[in-house]
Formats: structure tokens, sequence, C-alpha cells
């Protein structure tokens, strides 16, 4: 069975069950700082399952592309992915252990035609807080699962973090057939024999800060089983790289290798199809977060290629054959195929100059080791390979491993923070204020983000405080402190009154001061860390007045008329507005 039928069964399956199928949402998360990716079907769900309301009802179904970043190393072996893909099933107050266990054993016994032999199960052993979960159990005997084939395990428990809403989950593996590894051999072994395939969270308590529980007036259920861990055990198959997804990438590149490597050659099957993921979803490569992980992938994917002896002037080909094999699946990359191609082709061409000089400097350091007798290289060499020559740490130590030479990370972390302490105080010396693309245009949206702050303190509370801002030539963006969203006449007020400020043409002024005296005169302070003895304050009318380095307009008629485009959550307790300037 092929992955997209199996897909299309679940979700069938559930809309038979009186569920609403829901697009998958982007990889890249819309409202969640919190994660640089989409990890999990529940993810994008959260809001629902504390309590609001889905506009799809109670019962909901999806399949959800996954990126997790923490295996990034283990891709190669025979069976990591950073990429995957999460069916999923969602009851928001509708059903709950009875009606979830029983779908699930209908899905997998009559849909997939799995054998009842091949199944077994994992349900919450209990302990001091809360029950043994013998109410699942009982389910579960119910539905077919032999009692000898039911497990209780201290781990069958779910919470998001250290608070909120939690319960016990079952689990559900499929047997290989492998022989057992002991008489006692059962789920909890990573012998081989057992694959976790399905887990259903039973969200029915609320875990406080003192570790208490209460019980959930809403109980809700979450489940996720992964898609090419399933067509793998379907297919007989011993590794996910050996199913539809991935092997005609790997018989293609088996013929294009001139090195026979199956480790590099999973990488870069691997690494492709995450990575076209990623930028198809609007990611970009950068030095910083969710960009320097797709950075990190192209890049490495790339090294790869080139330990395969591949011609790097196929990467193209390459691409386009995966949009070939996995177009079936995700139309969209034929959508977005000229984009892919490239942002790939040139995060290629940056990388190959990189490669080439960094591999001989690595060399180099290797045959000094060596002479030294030793078997590890210092941080120093690391860093500089890095700062000099653009060589990613995580790449040194990929080289190292393979040469049987370890680093020192803690002494390269430990270089590479002075590094960003001296950038970030030459960057403050250089933009005295932080604008560093400083024109007319981010100089008025820098004076409209003062009036903006001033104007949320007054329609939402003093306990408003600026949390940081970005500003470009097309619009500012304004983080500030508060519990809540902003309904839309709060929203209103605040355009309206920065808008009222614009219309009074108030006029601009700055003072130099201490900071002490900037303080006394009532002015606010952001971020009291960067000060020096001196400050700049600047007044506007007498509406705004804070500590600031500037540059500003020298009158608020300059600004033209202000328009908040969207608000929104940034983080936990922290809001976010985006707003522009429209000259009239």
């Amino acid at each position: 069975m092929k992955a997209i039928d199996i897909r299309n069964k679940y979700l069938n399956f559930f809309e038979r069950h009186g569920h609403k199928i829901i697009p998958s949402a982007p990889l890249i998360p819309e409202n969640d700082p919190s994660v640089l990716f989409t990890t999990a079907g529940m993810q994008p769900l959260v809001p629902y399952l504390l309590g609001e309301k889905h506009p799809e009802g109670t019962r909901l179904t999806d399949y959800q592309k996954c990126l997790r970043t923490n295996d990034i190393e283990e891709v190669g072996d025979n069976r990591h992915l950073t990429y995957f893909e999460m069916l999923g099933n969602w009851s928001l107050g509708d059903y709950f252990k009875k009606e979830s266990i029983q779908m699930s054993f209908e899905f997998l016994t009559k849909e997939l035609e799995i054998p009842v032999e091949k199944l077994s199960v994992t349900c919450f052993a209990g302990n001091e807080e809360a029950p043994k979960d013998e109410e699942a159990a009982k389910y579960w005997k119910e539905a077919g699962i032999p009692e000898e084939r039911i497990y209780f395990l201290k781990d069958n428990w779910w919470i998001a973090g250290e608070e909120g809403p939690c319960g016990p989950d079952t689990e559900i593996f499929y047997d290989t057939g492998k022989e057992p590894c002991s008489k006692n051999c059962n789920p909890d072994c990573d012998c081989g024999k057992y694959v976790e395939i399905w887990n259903n969270v039973f969200m029915q308590y609320f875990k406080h800060k003192d570790g208490t529980l209460t019980k959930l007036k809403q109980h809700n259920v979450d489940t996720g089983l992964g898609l090419e861990r399933m067509t793998m055990l379907l297919q007989g198959k011993k590794t996910p790289y050996e199913t539809e997804l991935f092997a005609p990438m790997m018989e293609h590149l088996e013929k294009l290798a001139k090195v026979d490597d199956i480790h590099s050659r999973r990488i870069v099957a691997e690494h492709l199809r995450a990575s076209m993921m990623i930028i198809a979803d609007g990611g970009r490569p950068s030095n910083i977060d969710r960009g320097y992980i797709l950075r990190r992938l192209i890049r490495r994917m790339i090294r790869h290629l080139r330990k395969l002896e591949i011609n790097l002037e196929e990467t193209k080909d390459l691409i386009y054959l995966n949009i070939e094999i996995l177009k079936e699946m995700y139309p969209y990359l034929e959508e977005n195929k000229q984009t892919i191609t490239q942002v790939i082709i040139e995060e290629k061409d940056k990388f190959v100059a990189t490669l080439s000089h960094g591999e001989r400097e690595f060399e180099k350091a290797v045959a000094k080791a060596e002479q030294e007798g030793k078997k590890s290289i210092d941080g120093k060499t690391v860093f500089r390979l890095y700062d000099t020559f653009g060589f990613p740490p995580e790449i040194t130590e990929e080289l190292a491993k393979e040469q049987g030479f370890k680093i020192n990370m803690q002494e390269f972390e430990e270089l590479f923070k002075m590094h960003q302490e001296k950038s970030r105080l030459g960057s403050e010396q250089k933009f005295k204020g932080g604008l560093a693309e400083q024109n007319e245009i981010t100089t008025a949206y820098h004076t409209a983000t003062h009036l903006l702050h001033e104007a949320l303190r007054e329609v939402l509370g003093e306990h408003v405080k600026q949390n940081g801002s970005n500003i470009t030539s097309e619009r500012l963006r304004f983080d500030f402190t508060h519990p809540q969203k902003m309904t839309k006449e709060e929203i209103q007020k605040v355009e309206d009154l920065v808008n009222e400020q614009i219309q009074k043409d108030l006029a601009v002024t700055c003072e130099e001061m201490s900071y002490e005296d900037a303080k006394k005169s009532g002015a606010i302070g952001l971020f009291t860390d960067k000060y020096g003895d001196k400050v700049k304050v600047y007044a506007i009318g007498d509406f705004s007045k804070e500590i600031c380095g500037g540059p500003h307009v020298s009158h608020t008629g300059e600004l033209g008329k202000f328009k908040i485009k969207k608000e929104e959550s940034s983080s936990s307790g922290v809001r976010r507005i985006k707003a522009i300037l429209i000259q009239e």
C-alpha cells in the first residue's frame, strides 16, 4: 500500500466517523515563536485543545507536515528523518477513550488489514498523582487486543511543558516479527521487535504550578500516526528509504555516485526533501533561527553530494526528480518549482567556495593534531574555520568524527559568545539607535513606534512595555507586553490616537541628560543595559517621552496616515502589531 493510499484511507475513515478534514498547517508556524517549525499535528490546534471553539466543530482529522531538528546528525541511519507527515484525529470535548480506541482498532485491522496478532498496546501504569489507566485497558480488551498484549508503563503520560492540560496516553505497537530479545521482551524494549505506530493522548487533567492535578471540564483526544513509518511497515521494508517516497531518488543517486556510500545517499535524499518542503512553505536560508536550519540542511546535502563524487551540476535535476516523485502527495511543489530550484542552487553556489577553502584548512588542522599526537581539534581552530571561512561548526564536527577526531565544542561556544558580544557592541556604536537600514522612511517608522507605544499604554494600561521592534522601509513591527488579544475597538482607538498626534503636527525634540535625570523626568526607559551615563530623551509634544538613540522626524505631520494591518500573538504574554504609514 502506497503512502498516499494510507493517507487517503485515514482521512476518509475519520470523515465517515463524523470528523471534518482540515488542511495541513504550514511547516513555518504563523503565530508561534516558541518553535522554529511545526513539530506535531497537535501544535496548530493548541488553542482549541484549551477550549477555544474550532470553526469546523468538535471532531477533526488531517495530515500535518512536520519537521523536527533534534536528529539532524542522526539522519543517514536506517530510520531518522527531519521531515515527516503525521496523520491525526481529534476530539475537542466530544468522544473520549472508548470511541477513540474503537476507531483506532477498526482502522488498523479493517482498513489497513493488519492482523490483530501484530498489535500490542501500552497504557499508563499510574503514579502518586494519577491512577492506573484501567479504563483504556478495558476498552482495548473489548476491541480485541488480548490481555497478555496490553502493557502498563509509567511513561504513558503526556503534558506540554510543566503545567497545562495533560493526561494518560495509550500507544499502539506493530510486531515486526523479529525474535524477542529476552523472555521479558515487550514494547518498552528498543530491540526493534516492537515499533510504535500510533499514540492516542487522553487530556483529562490540568497540572498546576504546584504540581497538583484537577480534572478538566473538557476532555480531549489528540492522536498521531507517522505516515512514513506505517508505509514502511505495511510494505515490509526495513527503512523508509526503501518506500516509494525515497526509493526512486536513492536508485538515481546510486547510478550517479562514484563512491558507494548508502549513508550519504540517505542524507542527500532526506535533506533535499526536507529543504524543498521548507522552501515551498516560505522558508529561506539565513544565519539565524529556521533560516539557519534550512541552510544547514542544504549545505549538509551538498557536502554529501561531493562525498559521493556526484557533479553538483546535477542538483537541479535532483530537485526536478524529487518534485516528480512527490507531486501526487504535495502538488504545490510543482507550483513552487522555480522558487525551490532558485533558492537551493543559490545556496549551493555560495557554499561551494566556502566548502573547498574550509576543507583544506580542516585537513591542515588534522595534520597538525596528528603531528602532536592528539585526537582532538581545539575550539580556536573550529572558530577560525567558522569566522574566517564561514565553515559551519557542525560540519567541522562531522568531518572530525569521520576521521576519528573530536572537537572542543565548549571552547568554540565560549569564543562564539565573545564574538557575538563584540558584534552587538559594534552594532550599537555604528547605528546608535539600532536602525541598520537608516533612511527617511525608516526614520518616520521609528518615530511612529513611539506614538504607538504611548497610545497602547493609554488605551490598554501602563503595564504595556515594548518587547522588541523591527522596522523596514515597508512597515513597522512592534511587540509589547499584554496578556490577551486586543479587541477591534481597542485597535481602532490606538490607531485613532496615533493619527490624532500626527494631525497635530507635534514637534519632536531631543535632550541629552544623565540616565537618572531621564528617569526622573518621566521618560520611559527600555533595555537599560545598553545605555551609558548620558542618554538622549526624545519628546513628541507632551504626548510621548522616551530614552532613545534616534533618529526621528522633526514634526509628526511628516508621518502621513498610520494604519494597523495586524494584531497577533508573538509569544506568551506578548502581542505584536504590524502597521504601515500611508503618504497622502
